[in-house]
């Protein structure tokens, strides 16, 4: 195989972020991807800076460059890119045209939206009956909710993680908080993802297509993991504790001479480690701190005798006696130093892609490593660069009616 999803061609009418990433996952390990985006506009996240050009690629020296944006760039390698205006009649014939030959459909519509187009699982499935058909919603194809709009933020808060985080009441700046990456777009997208390699294995057993109801709710709520089940189990919501780990201790940020460290010592034989490198060896044995269970009803006073003694120390100090004593601890690196360090440059996470611009663009490598079949990293594509190639060798269509087509801005 050259790659593990060689030979299978998916049809993306998703926009932003969480389908986005579905089918770039899908593309990294060797699907063909027909994304669809409307002729002069595309995805909307190719608005969403920054841009190529912020990062000295300029409009003078390369306009198609300076109009791709960090957004897009990060969840849209290795794609086809198709202009076509679905909206139309002539438009939506040629889509469902092409769907015919994917094995998978994905989209991002509002519940029921693609109907109207005859783009709809129930329309093509009649056709085509081995099809596998993957909706995202913001909160499924069914129930009170489902023709609302949705976005990130708001199912952050809505699906619980936005209840869990920042600083507790009575503290300063005590509010609930997101976070900046969009946990639940990611998190769907990478659930979508499975879905579908799922169908695709389930079709390889059966020949039967199938269609999978995917929505943002579902997935943030299930990503809420064990809290959720705690809360399940006690009747009792979990509340905002900061960088305060409520079920171990200690396991917090703590300021040192040069800024902030996290330390997590999950363990008695950690917190020890951590009290001998920080010269305070007589707190292991103080029956107050005996246990986790312990340190935790008493983590105020731990805190009091941890705090004045880690301050003693710079990061690189307590890193390297942390390192020796087996105690977990990391730095809270901006992106810079992400990039910068040693592990991540080891690992080879920063990549750079030829980008048909005409310069080379700087990404992050998809997380999968395979020993035999390798991810093959390829450039998010320029607006409707693919246009011309996928109308005539998937639908057969001569330049003359491409031209046509494109004349009517329906291509």
């Amino acid at each position: 195989m050259k790659s593990i999803l060689h030979g299978i061609k998916v049809l993306d009418l998703t926009r932003i972020i969480a389908g986005p990433l579905s089918t770039q996952t899908l593309a990294d390990m060797g699907a063909t991807v027909y994304k669809i985006e409307k002729p002069g506009e595309g995805d909307d996240s190719r608005r969403m800076g920054p841009f190529m050009r912020d990062g000295g690629v300029t409009a003078e020296i390369n306009p198609v460059a300076s109009q791709e944006s960090a957004t897009f760039m990060a969840y849209n390698r290795g794609k086809h890119s198709v202009t076509v205006d679905i909206a139309t009649e002539e438009g939506a014939t040629l889509i469902r045209q092409l769907a015919m030959h994917c094995d998978i459909v994905i989209e991002n519509y509002k519940a029921g939206g693609l109907k109207k187009y005859g783009l709809d699982y129930d329309s093509l499935c009649k056709v085509k009956p081995d099809l596998i058909y993957c909706s995202i919603t913001g909160f499924g194809q069914t129930g009170p909710y489902a023709a609302r709009p949705a976005y990130d933020f708001i199912l952050q808060g809505m699906a619980g993680p936005m209840s869990t985080c920042g600083q507790p009441d009575g503290v300063s700046g005590a509010t609930p908080m997101r976070t900046s990456i969009p946990m639940t777009d990611i998190t769907t997208g990478l659930y979508a993802t499975i879905a579908m390699l799922g169908a695709l294995y389930h079709r390889r057993e059966t020949g039967e297509g199938q269609y999978i109801d995917t929505s943002l709710l579902d997935a943030a709520v299930s990503f809420n993991g064990h809290l959720a089940v705690g809360y399940l189990m006690t009747g009792k919501s979990p509340t905002r504790a900061g960088n305060t780990n409520p079920i171990a201790a200690p396991a917090d940020v703590y300021p040192c001479k040069d800024g902030y460290l996290i330390i997590a010592a999950g363990n008695n034989s950690q917190f020890k480690s951590l009290c001998q490198a920080i010269g305070v060896p007589q707190l292991a044995d103080d029956p107050s701190f005996a246990t986790n269970s312990m340190r935790i009803a008493n983590r105020g006073l731990m805190q009091d005798i941890l705090l004045p003694n880690i301050l003693k120390f710079t990061k690189a100090e307590l890193l390297q006696k942390f390192e020796a004593a087996g105690v977990p601890s990391g730095p809270i690196n901006n992106m810079e130093e992400v990039f910068a360090d040693p592990q991540t440059k080891h690992r080879n996470i920063q990549i750079e892609v030829p980008h048909s611009s005409g310069v080379d663009v700087k990404l992050v490598r998809n997380p999968l490593l395979f020993s035999r079949t390798p991810i093959q990293h390829k450039a998010p594509p320029i607006l409707g660069e693919h246009t011309d190639c996928v109308m005539m060798e998937e639908l057969g269509l001569t330049r003359e009616q491409i031209e046509g087509l494109r004349a009517r801005n329906i291509v």
